[in-house]
């Protein structure tokens, strides 16, 4: 240690060395920023190696799902041919787009009940809306009432219409994302070979740049769009939504936080920087730290090809807070020594500033880095980055600050503050006279904390929906909310129904109504047996049972619209063969292929849940529905799968409570060790962690009282304000140990100490509060509930480690107990 010492103080002694130091650091930061990246896609929200992920993926690919938009178009006046013209018009030019391979509205929807025709001739003379001879009313009316079409292209009322756009696939990265796949499953099943790794690592690297290209195209369709929007808002309130608009306007959001709330806290930094020290010098010097330090940090994520997310999107924000944190409590030494020693030079003044502060310093970053470190053992991988992300950017923060700092002191020469200038903290005077004489108080009001915190934690819980993480005037939350009212429901979910060979053997009767007909004709046709068909009514009209679905669609859908046209007689197999044959094939494809996949002996059941439902619990809904297919409609497990973006969603949700454990009880247990070695005592460890876990314990408490559920970002709130707030507790209790070495009494170490560290603990602890406040003019809710949190967090850890600790240690007495 004492050679270190030594190393840094000859490195003080040669400011150019230092300076040609920070040059080429900062030189290389800025040349590779130019490949920071920022990444909103749904892949970078899920979790790692979920297998219901793979089965999603593969059911996708088996029904040709394609990426698409959906567009709520609700006229402004009553539907009639002229606006249905202007609607024709809308629809038209979107098919045109380039990138647009399809659309399906009520423009195309088919048509069999708007006219008189026999039923083989209605099929072979396909009718829409828009065909002439067509009543237009009627026309609605079959299309609101259609078991297809109702609550998907059209409302109860016939008031908004819902247009689905489909997206040219990108064949390019499909087969990329597939290759990948093949690569997971083998890594998974550890049987990559040193070929394999290779091959892996370079089909890595071209699904990252096919990846980015796709997202860039995305980018470009949502301009594109919207432009196109915006010429016919004057004769209709048009809404856009849709997966690929979602995420599009999650980067724009995660831009905004980095950004406005990037440079919100600079400029309230630069506010509080002067506001505390009323000095030029030390307003900038802090400041040329911070900027330095994300400098490098942007230059490190764009070398190390780390990708900012939504859960790290506030990364600048939290670099800012913790690196102003450390050169507060560098500052505040500094002039402290600077007063005490008014005839030393600066550079000695800057050595004896770090080594006594350093240690310090370093034990705290290294317990937020822990706290940071936890988020590694979440399942959750944007999580997991944001941890790795925060832990680098900890110690460049502390890097830089030791560095730059304590150059620009020796090289500026700031002048000292007299001491009969220099003003005490209000705040820290109040905190210290309570923690002297109001132990009833104190104790009291940290007994009821821990009490509430306790109970509010009974009643945390992971239930969420997507569009609550949107606020209300977003384009992303009204769109959301009018397809889960108007058009059944958002959040996709599929049970997929699994036939064996079998099947149709046990049910013999149903092979007698293909007796005697073209066996090529109906070759296909030979699958719709009343055994399957009747699997699949019942699964079909049980979800339509359940309050928290809106829209059903399956096989059933057609059979309903097919027994409708057919003068609603029920269609038998061999109905339902010369239906299927006869159709077209663009219909077949839109309406039946969908749900039904022949080759592979299974039938998809496609729903939409209602996600603004406030009674909907995801994890609830999908045990009953699992428990009612096996027992109430006699399935075998094996016989149905269920899957969907709500299974991923819950899947993710639920892994948020174990992970919110398992962090939480890693920080706590890493924190504990790092105290043990930094001040060698069980009974100074224990009074640094108790207030500090309190606090910790009495966000996770808050959250549950004000009925507020965890999330990717709420999760990670009470891991760092344990880490960031714990800082408070080094700084006090190394400042108390050095003042009663020469005090020797408890009272007057407190006073002290609070006019002292105290001040600073005050001074960064508001720093961060405030700085943390300005996340709540985000339109992200997760962000919001972060800002406010974590604030309230610090702002409780700062009133305990200067209310609670200073009384545990007159209770304690540490050093009596050696």
């Amino acid at each position: 240690m004492n050679f270190i010492n030594q190393l840094y103080k000859k490195f003080l002694e040669r400011p150019k060395l230092i300076l040609i130091s920070l040059i080429l650091i900062f030189s290389f930061s800025i040349y590779n920023a130019k490949n920071f990246q920022l990444d909103a896609s749904a892949d970078s929200l899920l979790l790692e190696n979920d297998p219901d992920l793979n089965y999603l993926r593969s059911i996708n690919e088996r029904y040709s799902s394609e990426e698409f938009f959906v567009i709520t178009y609700s006229p402004k006046k009553k539907i009639n041919e002229e606006s249905l013209k202007e609607l024709r018009k809308f629809v038209d030019e979107i098919n045109n787009i380039k990138w647009v391979s399809k659309s399906i509205s009520v423009l195309n929807a088919p048509l069999f009940e708007s006219s008189d025709l026999p039923l083989i001739e209605k099929i072979k003379n396909i009718q829409y809306i828009v065909t002439p001879g067509i009543e237009i009313n009627r026309a609605l009316n079959e299309l609101k009432n259609s078991p297809v079409y109702k609550k998907l292209i059209i409302n109860e009322d016939a008031t908004t219409f819902g247009i689905v756009v489909y997206i040219k696939d990108n064949k390019e990265y499909l087969s990329a994302l597939k290759t990948n796949k093949i690569f997971l499953d083998k890594q998974q099943n550890s049987k990559l070979s040193e070929k394999d790794l290779k091959e892996f690592e370079s089909q890595n690297k071209i699904l990252e740049k096919l990846k980015k290209e796709h997202n860039k195209n995305l980018e470009f369709y949502n301009i594109e769009i919207r432009s196109h929007i915006s010429k016919y808002k004057n004769i209709a309130d048009i809404n856009l939504s849709g997966i690929p608009m979602i995420a599009d306007d999650l980067i724009t959001f995660v831009k905004k936080d980095i950004t406005v709330f990037g440079s919100g806290v600079f400029i309230f930094i630069i506010i509080t920087l002067w506001f505390i020290f009323r000095d030029i010098r030390w307003v900038v010097f802090p400041l040329l730290s911070c900027f330095l330090s994300i400098a490098i940090m942007v230059g490190m994520l764009g070398y190390l090809n780390w990708k900012v997310t939504v859960i790290s999107s506030n990364f600048i924000s939290l670099m800012l807070i913790l690196t102003m944190e450390i050169n507060i409590h560098y500052v505040e030494r500094y002039k402290q020594l600077q007063a005490e020693f008014p005839k030393k030079k600066e550079n000695y003044l800057a050595y004896l500033t770090t080594t006594k502060i350093f240690t310090p310093i370093l034990y705290a970053v290294l317990t937020t880095a822990l706290a940071f470190l936890s988020f590694i053992f979440c399942d959750i991988k944007p999580v997991i980055d944001f941890g790795w992300m925060m832990t680098l950017g900890l110690f460049i923060s502390l890097f830089v600050s030791m560095i730059l700092l304590p150059y620009l002191i020796i090289k500026f020469k700031p002048k000292a503050t007299p001491i009969h200038q220099s003003k005490d903290s209000k705040i820290a005077e109040i905190f210290a006279s309570i923690a002297i004489n109001q132990r009833g108080l104190v104790l009291a009001f940290s007994t009821i904390i821990l009490i509430l915190s306790i109970y509010g934690m009974t009643r945390l819980k992971v239930e969420n929906s997507f569009i609550n993480y949107f606020d209300k005037k977003t384009e992303i939350y009204q769109g959301m909310k009018l397809i889960d009212e108007k058009l059944g429901g958002t959040t996709p979910l599929e049970i997929i129904l699994k036939f064996k060979d079998t099947d149709s053997k046990n049910n013999k009767s149903d092979d007698d109504f293909f007796q005697g007909s073209d066996s090529n004709e109906y070759k296909d046709s030979y699958w719709f047996t009343n055994f399957r068909v009747n699997k699949i009514v019942n699964v079909h009209q049980y979800l339509e049972t359940l309050p928290e679905i809106g829209k059903v669609l399956s096989f059933y859908s057609v059979l309903q619209l097919g027994e409708k046209i057919n003068d609603n007689k029920k269609l038998g197999p061999l109905e339902m063969a010369i239906l299927y044959s006869k159709l077209p094939d663009d219909i077949k494809k839109s309406i039946v292929t969908p749900y039904v996949s022949i080759e592979n002996n299974e039938a998809r059941i496609s729903l939409r849940i209602i996600d603004s439902n406030p009674n909907l619990n995801r994890k609830e809904l999908l045990i009953k529905i699992q428990k009612d297919l096996e027992e109430k409609l006699n399935l075998n497990k094996d016989e149905f799968k269920i899957t969907g973006i709500l299974v991923i969603f819950n899947n993710l949700l639920q892994s948020l409570f174990d992970s919110q454990i398992k962090t939480l009880g890693i920080t706590f247990a890493g924190i504990f060790i790092l105290l043990l070695i930094l001040f060698k005592s069980l009974s100074w460890s224990i009074v640094a962690a108790i207030p500090n876990f309190t606090a910790a314990l009495f966000i996770l408490g808050s959250l549950g009282l004000f009925n507020i559920p965890l999330d990717m970002m709420t999760i990670t709130i009470a891991s760092i304000s344990v880490g960031i707030a714990i800082d408070n507790s080094i700084h006090y209790i190394y400042r108390f140990r050095e003042e009663f070495k020469i005090n020797k009494n408890y009272k007057k170490t407190i006073e002290i100490c609070h006019r002292s560290v105290g001040k600073a603990i005050v001074n960064a602890s508001l720093t961060i509060v405030f700085g943390f406040s300005i996340l709540m003019f985000s339109n992200f809710i997760p962000s919001i509930y972060f800002g406010i949190f974590t604030g309230l967090a610090m702002l409780t850890a700062m009133t305990l480690v200067l209310t609670l600790m200073p009384q545990l240690i007159a209770i304690i007495k540490p050093f009596k107990n050696g």
